[in-house]
């Protein structure tokens, strides 16, 4: 079968089947600073792109950074957002009962390391959407978050960790001068890549599937076959 000139194979991703991908995909928090190849990188970016978007407007950016100096002063920001959150609710979460809603201990410890070393995974991306910075408009995320999730299942194919965060989001405007970010922009994430330097991939906790699901109307449930 013949590949089709506009689409380039990955140099040898994962073969891992899409849906146990989307089923197997938890956030990694603990990654190594092991360089990401700018061939695998330019793979996770395209099929980003390729993700759904509004109209097909694609007015969007994906600003990936490097520069140790921006990472430094954003993760400076992401620190303070984080313990705004967080970090008063350290001894109430580690000494919680385990339970398949909240934040578990183990992911609060995870989610605690990655605000202590976010400037060391070796590449973040900001996705980027135009016409958002005065938005009123409470589905905006949905012109850009599909491509968001198709990013972490690209890099999930090529072994790569990452996670979906904003503790850095009350810095908004410092943000968009620090990148040069155009008036109108906003910034709808944070998604730090790298490899994984501990954990597994494996089935988030979640509640039963029977207890989430409505038929036709709120609260009509049915059992699952």
């Amino acid at each position: 079968m013949s590949t089709s000139p506009s689409i380039r194979p990955s140099a040898e991703p994962d073969s891992i089947g899409l849906l146990e991908a989307l089923q197997s995909t938890p956030a990694r928090r603990y990654l190594s600073e092991r360089p990401i190849p700018e061939h695998v990188l330019w793979d996770v970016l395209d099929a980003a792109t390729r993700g759904p978007t509004g109209g097909n407007r694609q007015a969007w950016g994906w600003v990936v950074v490097t520069d140790p100096a921006i990472k430094e002063q954003v993760a400076q920001w992401y620190r303070e957002g984080w313990q705004r959150a967080y970090g008063p609710r350290r001894e109430e979460v580690l000494g919680a009962a385990p339970s398949d809603t909240g934040l578990s201990p183990a992911a609060y410890r995870a989610t605690e390391h990655l605000a202590d070393h976010i400037q060391e995974a070796p590449v973040w991306v900001i996705p980027v959407l135009r016409n958002a910075a005065d938005s009123q408009d409470p589905r905006l995320g949905a012109s850009i978050y599909g491509a968001v999730q198709q990013l972490t299942l690209a890099a999930r194919a090529h072994g790569l960790g990452s996670t979906l965060t904003s503790f850095h989001v009350a810095h908004e405007e410092e943000l968009r001068t620090l990148l040069g970010l155009p008036a109108d922009a906003l910034s709808m994430a944070l998604i730090p890549l790298g490899y994984p330097a501990r954990g597994r991939w494996a089935q988030p906790k979640r509640q039963p599937v029977e207890a989430v699901v409505h038929w036709n109307t709120w609260g009509e449930v049915r059992p699952r076959e």
